[in-house]
């Protein structure tokens, strides 16, 4: 089968391409074998950490003035500020995402830090704005990955741990107790639980479990029922509100007509020259070829499979595209475990030019009619500065526009 357009990779960054792909009209395939970091590690979404009171905006430019080859700086600002855009546009209310006057914001966090994001899903927002010691801390009995009392004490607040009803089962794991918050008689209850043990608290924190869709009315279910302004705190993974993220674009793209493989690998790809023909996916018991015009590699890194290792090097599975790294393993890690800067290897990745299309280290154009979107790419490190999702974005967006010649 032939497509316009086929994107590898169905995190953030494979999403946002099909997305923007899709409104232009183009035939589209997406196909992967998971759902990247996006059901694992994210919650909101984080732009860029550095900058302080300043807009996004400003501490992006700023940014890419000081780091030319940073993916923002191919992607430029009128692609981030787009991509958000078009994200935002896909989650209407009551379950929205929004910033704070463009600003990054600080939000509490399941180990009782605070942490820096910049757009927040609507059951974040309370805590972006509570007073943290006017606020109770909920924890689930039974559940492990979130501990109240240790979240509350860091916080300077009070924490306490309710007890699911008998008759629910026992239920302690994440997906588990976000199904039973999709239940409007179970929340009932729950908040119920929770308004017997306020203490004239105006907030209540709970971990990021309210319902797999959507919190919003798992959010006003206990909000009415206590009388306070409520949010969810993100915790370990899996992550819930992450699986909302993925469930609502997988929705969308499939209403839209956009064609999804989930869950197997892409093995090879078929090259002429300079031009990639198509890929070749695994599909038990046989293996598939299907073909395109244009092809966006985002398959991330290390995590899902992106980038792979041996024994000497770092290498990229399915093009065989060279991997900007350091010379040899031993130079993979810091010596000393307590060394100031991040691992050399957070810094391995795709080369590309200025349209996100692969080139060797001499600047030589690799395949023309493939682009290379999201953390694969070098030149960053996402967990260091706080930018995962705001990169992912960016490059998926350009690089759907640029095979669609825009």
């Amino acid at each position: 089968m032939h497509f316009d357009l086929i994107i590898i990779g169905l995190g953030l960054t494979g999403l946002m391409a099909a997305r923007t792909a899709v409104e232009e009209g183009r035939k589209v395939l997406l196909v992967g074998r998971g759902t990247g970091s996006l059901c694992i590690f994210t919650n909101s979404i984080d732009v860029l950490a550095a900058g302080g009171d300043m807009t996004i905006k400003e501490s992006v430019t700023r940014w890419v003035r000081e780091q030319p080859h940073h993916p923002y700086a191919k992607a430029g600002w009128d692609n981030l500020e787009a991509s958000l855009a078009s994200f935002t546009a896909l989650f209407p209310p009551p379950y929205s995402f929004a910033s704070r006057e463009g600003k990054n914001s600080l939000i509490p966090t399941g180990a009782g830090t605070m942490r820096t994001t910049y757009l927040l899903p609507e059951s974040f927002l309370a805590g972006a704005l509570a007073d943290m010691e006017k606020t109770l801390i909920v924890g689930i009995e039974g559940f492990k990955d979130f501990h109240a009392e240790y979240v509350a004490h860091h916080l300077k607040c009070r924490g306490i741990t309710v007890a699911i009803p008998r008759e629910k089962g026992n239920v302690t794991n994440a997906a588990g107790l976000a199904s039973l918050m999709d239940d409007p008689s179970f929340c009932g209850d729950f908040a119920g639980l929770i308004k017997k043990r306020i203490a004239g608290e105006a907030s209540i924190g709970l971990p990021a479990l309210l319902g797999f869709r959507s919190s919003s009315r798992a959010l006003e279910i206990i909000r009415t029922e206590t009388g306070c302004q409520v949010f969810e705190i993100p915790i370990l993974p899996p992550s819930i509100p992450g699986m909302r993220i993925f469930h609502r674009f997988k929705e969308y793209l499939t209403m839209r007509g956009v064609s999804i493989i989930q869950g197997h690998a892409v093995e090879s790809s078929l090259r002429q020259g300079k031009r990639c023909l198509g890929i070749n996916v695994a599909q038990s018991p046989l293996t598939r070829t299907y073909t395109a015009d244009n092809f966006i590699l985002a398959t991330g890194r290390f995590f899902s499979g992106g980038l792979q290792t041996d024994e000497n090097r770092i290498y990229e599975p399915i093009f065989d595209l060279p991997i900007l790294q350091p010379p040899a393993r031993r130079d993979w890690f810091q010596r000393r475990f307590f060394a100031a800067g991040p691992h050399p290897i957070h810094g391995a990745g795709v080369l590309t030019d200025h349209e996100l299309r692969p080139v060797d280290q001499g600047g030589n154009l690799l395949i023309e009619n493939l682009r290379v979107a999201g953390s694969i790419l070098t030149h960053h490190d996402s967990t260091e500065e706080l930018s995962r999702e705001g990169v992912a974005l960016a490059t998926g967006y350009a690089a759907a526009k640029w095979t669609g010649g825009c």
